[in-house]
């Protein structure tokens, strides 16, 4: 039996009735989730202040938020198939909102760090969930589309969270009373989500059992073209994540020495991604995801590089570079997940985003270490490095799987050379 029941109904287009309401519903659900689960990570040069721990230290209020929504994202797209796609992402999203508010009034920096975990744990239930969600409901030759307005909420809640709690904190004074005020907005976005987002039309919830779950991860594993998806996400995400985190210390510091408030809307580059995700997912059904992930990383490296420089423009125009990247090849790889699992969906893009969150997870405190004992200039190469193992991944896409293709099962694999 398979883990979730589609229904016969044909999968909305563009311009059909209900494929608008999805795509607004989604995109404010992505903002939320971005805008909650990365909301200290403009906050760290104050928590390194505030709290007297190490930068590495300090990025494990983002660590620990994506650590916890990868250990529980799997069980979280298991309790979607049993009790529905829109239900578990509106709870989700209700009890982030209120550990985003307890965390904002943590007495101790171990207690914050607690909170952030829990919020993590509660997000989980909306990323896979979303993911699963329009893979069901979006026609599959428009799934790249819808699911790039999807990610592109991401980029927004990206930049528009950090630029919230950077502009709170600044007039303020307070971290705590920016993220509160993160988690007030984010309670705003959660209504609308709730009011636009129409209930599943091809998806019809069903028990699952231990072992079917398990064997649906087996099967996801078994198949070497979602095994590759998988770690590009994690490469991809780790290497975003670790240029973000640092990437303040480097512009707080000399040579640039800029004010915090100034540092905060370097996140609005987060914007490119806005863009870049959906065109992307349309420049995939032309160049097949192999090529356009490829390009992606390039992309993304080249701007890395630029980030060396001790010229404000190159450091800027080199995150904007990396932002673009990241944006492009996140897209076609979640979408590509989506077309290629035929059946348990829900567990293919929990198994995605676990990946792409222990990058998260992984990326930021490997690159904490890398930047407290060697700098910018390594945390640089870092980056690159996590990106040229990136292309080498995706650089073994061959057939099918690069151009974009679903499994068939009476065609053997794709060769992964």
């Amino acid at each position: 039996m398979s883990v979730s029941t589609s229904a016969v109904a044909t999968g909305l287009q563009r311009g059909d009735p209900g494929f608008r309401r999805i795509s607004v519903g989604l995109f404010f659900a992505g903002f939320t989730t971005f805008a909650l689960l990365y909301a200290t990570q403009p906050l760290l040069p104050t928590l390194v202040d505030v709290f007297g721990v190490s930068p590495g230290a300090a990025s494990l209020s983002v660590s620990v938020t994506t650590g916890g929504l990868a250990i529980a994202i799997i069980p979280a797209s298991a309790v979607s198939e049993r009790w529905g796609r829109r239900p578990v992402m509106l709870w989700s999203l209700l009890g982030a909102v209120v550990f985003g508010l307890a965390a904002a009034v943590a007495p101790s920096f171990g207690l914050l760090l607690v909170l952030r975990a829990l919020e993590g744990v509660a997000l989980a239930g909306l990323p896979a969930v979303g993911m699963a969600y329009l893979a069901d409901e979006i026609d599959a030759g428009h799934l790249g589309g819808a699911m790039g307005l999807y990610i592109a909420g991401n980029s927004v809640g990206g930049f528009g969270g950090r630029i919230v709690v950077s502009a709170i904190g600044d007039l303020s004074g307070s971290w705590r009373a920016a993220l509160g005020g993160i988690a007030v907005v984010s309670g705003l976005c959660l209504v609308v989500f709730w009011l636009v987002l129409p209930a599943s039309r091809r998806f019809t919830p069903s028990p699952v059992a231990v072992r079917e779950l398990a064997g649906e991860v087996v099967s996801h594993l078994r198949d070497p073209v979602l095994r590759r998806l998988f770690a590009i996400g994690l490469l991809l995400m780790g290497t975003f994540v670790c240029a973000y985190n640092f990437v303040a210390f480097r512009l707080l510091g000399p040579p640039f020495s800029l004010p915090d408030l100034i540092v905060g809307f370097v996140f609005v580059l987060y914007a490119a991604g806005t863009v870049t995700s959906t065109a992307a997912g349309r420049l995939s059904a032309r160049w097949g995801t192999r090529t356009t992930v490829l390009v992606a990383a390039g992309v993304a490296a080249l701007g890395a590089v630029a980030m060396l420089a001790p010229v404000l423009a190159l450091v800027i125009g080199g995150l904007a570079l990396l932002t673009v990247g990241f944006f492009a090849g996140h897209a076609v790889a979640s979408a590509a997940v989506g077309r290629r699992a035929t059946h348990g969906r829900a567990v293919a893009s929990g198994m995605y985003l676990f990946s792409y969150y222990v990058g998260s997870s992984v990326g930021g405190t490997l690159g904490g270490v890398v930047f407290g004992a060697a700098g910018w200039s390594a945390t640089v190469g870092f980056l690159v490095a996590l990106l040229a193992l990136a292309a080498v991944v995706v650089a073994g896409l061959r057939g099918a799987a690069a151009r974009g293709e679903p499994a068939v099962s009476e065609r053997r694999a794709p060769s992964l050379e």
